[in-house]
């Protein structure tokens, strides 16, 4: 069916990617864009991926500690309803073949009922999920504006206090064959089964040691 709805894969402006990933995506912020790629239905966008550097130099440290600038976080994806099944994988295998060689983090946020199947579909490496080392569970502090992020709570107003629920981590190579294979070497983060150590809903202490 894919086929013959005569998708493309194009590159997207960061503007017009960090608007239409605003308006569409759950988060409903504008991501930090390094790469961005539409899927084009008749010349229309019914998609979006973008890629850009994680706020946390700490994670891009961690998962490639030799050459943390070559982590890239894809941290935005959203393709319209209407579209068929499998038009996610088929939309970020292709956007994932015109990028340089990077490792690619990603998570799926628990919260919002995900666990990153999409992720799975693509061979994508399973890596826990966030927090995984820690005892006890973090907690954030929910902002009374709608939208903003946590870290801006004290700024806008606290509503509440909330339990933090965990995110599964995944990530990837990109590149050529031989540039996978040199950047999969650099990567520091697990490659976990996630059959044997499923990703939990909960803060779940296990540390990363006793899985691998």
């Amino acid at each position: 069916m894919l086929k013959e709805m005569r998708l493309s894969v194009m590159p997207m402006d960061a503007r017009e990617a960090r608007e239409l990933a605003e308006k569409r995506h759950y988060m409903h912020r504008k991501p930090p864009v390094s790469y961005a790629y539409g899927l084009y239905r008749a010349g229309a966008p019914v998609g979006v991926v973008t890629f850009g550097v994680p706020a946390s130099r700490h994670l891009q440290a961690g998962a490639c500690p030799s050459l943390p600038s070559r982590v890239l976080e894809l941290n935005r994806l959203w393709v319209s309803d209407d579209m068929p099944q499998n038009s996610e994988s088929y939309f970020v295998s292709r956007a994932l073949r015109r990028l340089p060689p990077q490792v690619i983090v990603s998570y799926a946020d628990t919260m919002q009922g995900h666990m990153g199947y999409v992720y799975r579909a693509l061979n994508f490496h399973y890596a826990g999920w966030t927090d995984m080392e820690r005892r006890t569970a973090r907690y954030d502090y929910v902002p009374m504006q709608p939208g903003a992020h946590t870290r801006d709570a004290w700024r806008s107003g606290v509503k509440e206090k909330v339990r933090r629920k965990p995110k599964v981590k995944y990530w990837t190579t990109t590149g050529n064959r031989t540039q996978r294979r040199r950047m999969v070497e650099l990567c520091g983060w697990p490659s976990l089964d996630w059959k044997t150590l499923p990703p939990p809903t909960e803060h779940v202490y296990h540390p990363i040691s006793a899985a691998v």
